[in-house]
């Protein structure tokens, strides 16, 4: 039995989820992965702080997650696309650029969760996360299952303030403590 669970005795505390896809070829018509994402924030009953696709150009995806750490707005962005191995994909770079700490963790139980659904391949993935400014940033792969695997079974659970043993809301006022003058 998995000690993981939704506590109902707790309230559900909505979070602003901006939601960015990575792409030089994606459009509004045809973002599948920016949708899945999208759908599953609002369906979770989070706010859809702001949705974007910016093309494979890592000061672009940077100035974009600068822009949403700054805005009061916006407690999480979750990016998709751009963090395979081609000369293209540059988003991790872009978010390494911005974090002020790495979550290594997401990492690890992304890959153990898509180990499960196609195997040695996870290997082809840096999804990756970080903390800046208190905004948590989340970068998932571009293919619409790897966006349902890591909402799903990983941010979802993770982003819900009911979620015990512990979870990413109940820490959130204390992101940025270390900039709030002592």
């Amino acid at each position: 039995m998995s000690a993981s669970r939704i506590d109902e005795s707790r309230a559900f505390i909505p979070v602003g989820i901006a939601v960015l896809t990575v792409s030089d070829t994606r459009t509004e018509a045809d973002d599948r992965s920016g949708d899945v994402l999208a759908g599953r924030v609002t369906e979770a009953g989070h706010r859809l702080a702001d949705r974007r696709i910016v093309p494979d150009e890592r000061a672009g995806i940077a100035e974009t997650l600068r822009g949403w750490i700054a805005d009061a707005g916006v407690d999480v962005v979750i990016s998709t696309g751009g963090t395979g191995l081609t000369g293209r994909d540059v988003t991790v770079e872009a978010h390494r650029d911005v974090y002020e700490k790495e979550v290594e963790g997401f990492a690890a139980l992304f890959h153990m969760v898509s180990a499960r659904k196609i195997g040695t391949s996870t290997m082809q993935s840096r999804a990756c996360a970080g903390v800046a400014g208190g905004t948590y940033l989340f970068a998932l792969p571009g293919s619409p299952g790897a966006c349902k695997d890591g909402w799903d079974e990983i941010l979802r659970l993770q982003l819900d303030y009911r979620h015990r043993p512990c979870n990413l809301v109940e820490i959130m006022p204390r992101l940025d403590e270390h900039m709030r003058r002592k």
